[in-house]
């Protein structure tokens, strides 16, 4: 799961990095900006929500309802392309909110172009549940990595043999997610291994409609809270002195931030998994022990990171972008920086933990109240009050993933977990009924 998240998340990496060697600071400004402020207006939106079925179809599974999961993951795929549809109207518009911040058409340009991607990320990610909750990984891993290698190329003629810039970047992102999206559902279509929980459109679907989105919501929300609050740094330091600079860094440092979040979001994913799978079983030992065994390599990994990113420091922000003012003033960001990555690495297991346990709603007040009553407000103070600039922003929402672990870790160390696989259990057993009604009417 590391390989498969990390994969994907590099599609948007290696456009960022060809248009910051384009070596106009403008232009990569302009799309550091328009790329933050998609994942967390759209592509946040879309992995938070498709998490509903990290405990719709897990628990499915566990259970041996193994043709609810085909049912579930089609009524994901329809609700979340529908979802796409204002996102897109609000992409197309993006200039007029990014003007309150900062001036660059690069911006608007890069969001419009990245339209066709946001379908192709709906029924990737959907796609993907589906395969994670059964624990056929090796699809995945085989065409997120092929696509990868793929993407390069892609990008590279898009962007300097056919002149295309930062709107060829954002092109060959979209080409890319539909290309995944193709090598998945020829392997769900073909393979032996999904007949039993084959994704076909019957009118069950939309019947599971409500029930998806009784988790898909606080699970979307839970997650965009989080990410939202990094984009609140992105556009604050747009009204910093300096502002090129100050979201040039920002942006750098959430861009690495980031594509190290998705190593424990893909840990937490597999907990995610576990738990549900056990829970839906009824296994309550297993189920605990994976709570204590992801906490541990969480933790582990964290060290890890952390170590290395401090290590390299100095030459890391070459990857972005030559000019040496931005490296520099990355660098003295960094011990921030491995901060933030220590924080993410246990906010991810626990996240997944909560999704695997259904406990999303539980979550998303978590964040909310963490990033938003606490982080943002003392963001804003050390940064333009006691004038921290970047550091201070950063600070602020540091403090808020500090106060998010804390009362994560709290509620998942106080669950009772033969009470929730009961409530799963019964839950199941009702839909069951409910379907098995139905048809006899």
């Amino acid at each position: 799961m590391v390989g498969v998240t990390v994969s994907q998340y590099l599609l948007e990496v290696v456009s960022l990095m060809m248009v910051g060697q384009l070596g106009i600071l403008v232009s990569f400004s302009g799309v550091a900006i328009a790329s933050s402020f998609a994942e967390v207006t759209g592509y946040s939106v879309l992995l938070g929500m498709a998490g509903a079925l990290e405990t719709l179809c897990g628990q499915n599974y566990g259970a041996e309802e193994y043709r609810k999961i085909g049912n579930y993951t089609c009524c994901a795929i329809l609700t979340l392309t529908l979802v796409c549809l204002p996102i897109s109207v609000m992409w197309i518009f993006v200039h007029k909110i990014l003007l309150l911040f900062v001036q660059d058409r690069a911006a608007r340009e890069y969001c419009i172009w990245l339209i066709p991607s946001l379908y192709g990320y709906a029924v990737l990610q959907s796609l993907m549940r589906y395969f994670q909750t059964q624990s056929m990984i090796f699809p995945m891993v085989f065409s997120s990595i092929a696509v990868l290698f793929l993407h390069i190329p892609i990008c590279w003629v898009l962007v300097f043999k056919l002149g295309m810039g930062h709107v060829g970047a954002a092109f060959a992102i979209a080409i890319s997610y539909w290309l995944n999206v193709i090598c998945l559902g020829f392997y769900m279509k073909y393979s032996s291994a999904c007949q039993k929980s084959k994704v076909v459109f019957s009118s069950n679907v939309l019947s599971n409609i409500k029930e998806f989105l009784h988790y898909a919501i606080p699970s979307g929300l839970m997650l965009c809270f989080e990410g939202w609050s990094f984009e609140l740094l992105t556009l604050l330091a747009g009204l910093l002195p300096n502002p090129k600079l100050e979201t040039s860094v920002l942006s750098v440092c959430l861009n690495m931030t980031t594509l190290h979040y998705f190593i424990p979001y893909a840990v937490g994913a597999s907990a995610s998994t576990r738990v549900s799978n056990e829970i839906g079983a009824g296994n309550l030992k297993a189920a605990q022990g994976t709570v204590r065994v992801v906490v541990i390599i969480g933790i582990v990994e964290a060290v890890i990171f952390s170590t290395f990113f401090y290590c390299s420091r100095n030459i890391l922000g070459y990857a972005y972008i030559n000019d040496k003012e931005v490296v520099d003033y990355f660098a003295d960001m960094v011990p921030l920086l491995c901060d933030s990555i220590s924080a993410d690495s246990v906010i991810g297991v626990l996240s997944g933990i909560a999704i695997g346990g259904g406990f999303q709603k539980t979550g998303a007040y978590v964040n909310l109240g963490a990033y938003y009553l606490v982080g943002a407000p003392l963001a804003v103070f050390l940064g333009f009050v006691l004038k921290l600039r970047s550091k201070g922003l950063w600070m602020g929402t540091l403090t808020g993933s500090i106060l998010q672990i804390i009362i994560l870790s709290g509620v998942i160390a106080s669950t009772n977990w033969e009470k929730e696989a009961r409530k799963a259990r019964h839950r199941i057993a009702q839909k069951s009924i409910n379907v098995h009604e139905g048809l006899l009417v």
